[in-house]
């Protein structure tokens, strides 16, 4: 009887050790294909990392796929930090969302322009409620 519960630990071991190894191997192409993405979209890929945010089960072609989920961030300007996603079914790219690397429309009024080069974002003043 021991033997029987030996190989059922050796399998499960060995399970857990290729799975391991198939999302690290997911893992690094999701890194090369945000490294690309990046360089495609003229954006900086910061801290050179990719983390696993979430698993589902999706539909395509008709099958079953597990779409695996990363995060990561990027710079557009050098200085600012802004979020990227991309999901992967298996060792193919099935999304990507990017910031947009256009500057945004100033929709704050009154706000005193940048002077310099500094990245101190000016703030504007709070509104206060008024209570009837």
């Amino acid at each position: 009887m021991s033997q029987v519960s030996d190989l059922i630990a050796l399998l499960a071991l060995a399970a857990v050790a290729g799975t391991w190894l198939k999302f690290t191997r997911a893992r690094e192409r999701a890194v090369d294909e945000a490294r690309r993405q990046c360089a495609q979209h003229g954006l900086q890929l910061l801290d050179e990392t990719v983390g696993l945010r979430n698993l589902r089960w999706r539909r395509v072609g008709g099958k079953r796929q597990l779409e695996l989920g990363y995060a990561f961030e990027v710079s557009a300007h050098g200085d600012d930090r802004l979020d990227g996603r991309l999901w992967m079914h298996g060792e193919q790219l099935a999304g990507v969302s990017l910031p947009s690397t256009e500057t945004p429309s100033p929709d704050t009024a009154g706000t005193p322009p940048m002077v310099g080069s500094d990245n101190v974002i000016p703030l504007r003043p709070r509104r206060r409620k008024i209570e009837h």
